[in-house]
């Protein structure tokens, strides 16, 4: 039998040559971690659907922050859980909600870490939508005009990047007028640019208590059967003036990232969602699959396909396994 000039397996051969000629790195630095923020004090409620993840009050999100610190992670995503809910979600541009006060707090103790905020209304609202209700129909315009007032109250805060997740048409340079007339030109925005109408966000919406009371968010989200138009919003979101971009799932939208990173001119982010986080957390309960290998090749798998960032509620594990992996091969 005549072998190939071509061995692939030769690089294959020991664990240093496979590190030695490995494409992708996943890197502590690669990862953003979400935390769900409410009001009160000394609370950390577990969330059913997603184990290890909580609802924290700003002490313990302080906690939490000082713990992923220590782990290397450079950057925190706050989700905020009000008392109060209104039509039009007025709590989330209350300069005393949870998530202004958390970002205070956060910035004072830990000014390195990156503090990014969530910019929608889903969590404020009684009804449960992204945005001004009439009827069964969600306003785009007037709801620009609540985003706009979140964001500076956020930048008030102290946020370091805000992050519109709403989709409404326009949001990005709304946002960026009101930044900039305000003062705040070094806020950065990280769009969600490619936020597809999915099923796996059910765990989010059990945990921010926001699932709509009527209809669904098809009318706003997109068309899971869509990448085209993926390239379209992400271009209208930086000709508006997005600093980042983000495709939202990650694990089923790869295609959409990779195309994503080769037409973008800015960093691109991917979020690790909910339902993608409890699948391989119920996989691991059951015995099916080991957590650590499986959690690792998801997250580099994101990275393969070209995010920059990923946000993703497993941050701190990898963490943890990442420099583990670092102590070994040192």
């Amino acid at each position: 039998m005549v072998f190939p000039v071509s061995r692939p397996r030769r690089l294959r051969r020991t664990e240093t040559i496979r590190r030695m000629v490995r494409e992708t790195e996943l890197s502590v630095s690669n990862l953003v971690c979400p935390l769900f923020v409410t009001e009160g004090k000394g609370i950390k409620q577990p969330i059913g659907a997603m184990p290890g993840v909580f609802r924290y009050s700003v002490d313990n999100v302080l906690k939490e922050v000082c713990e992923l610190r220590s782990l290397g992670i450079p950057a925190v995503i706050l989700f905020g859980i009000p008392a109060v809910k209104d039509p039009l979600g007025s709590m989330a541009y209350d300069s005393d909600a949870a998530v202004q006060t958390a970002v205070r707090a956060i910035k004072d103790l830990y000014p390195e870490i990156v503090v990014i905020t969530d910019v929608c209304l889903c969590e404020y609202t009684d009804h449960g939508h992204c945005g001004v209700v009439s009827g069964s129909e969600i306003l785009n315009d007037p709801t620009l005009e609540i985003l706009a007032k979140v964001a500076v109250s956020h930048a008030t805060a102290g946020a370091d990047i805000v992050a519109p997740s709403d989709m409404m048409d326009g949001r990005v340079g709304t946002l960026r007028s009101a930044l900039d007339r305000e003062g705040f030109e070094q806020v950065g925005i990280l769009s969600y640019a490619a936020k597809y109408a999915s099923s796996f966000y059910g765990p989010f919406r059990e945990a921010a208590g926001s699932t709509p009371s009527f209809g669904d968010r098809r009318s706003y989200q997109m068309d899971p059967a869509n990448r085209r138009e993926a390239l379209k919003e992400v271009a209208q979101d930086l000709a508006e003036g997005a600093d980042m971009i983000m495709v939202k799932p990650a694990m089923t939208y790869l295609d959409v990232i990779s195309k994503v990173k080769e037409v973008s001119c800015c960093p691109v982010a991917a979020y690790n969602v909910s339902g993608e986080y409890a699948m391989i957390k119920a996989a691991a309960a059951n015995g099916w699959l080991d957590e650590r290998q499986a959690v690792l090749e998801t997250l580099l798998s994101i990275k393969r396909a070209g995010a920059d960032l990923i946000l993703t509620y497993h941050a701190r594990d990898a963490a943890r396994w990442l420099a583990g992996d670092r102590e070994e091969q040192i």
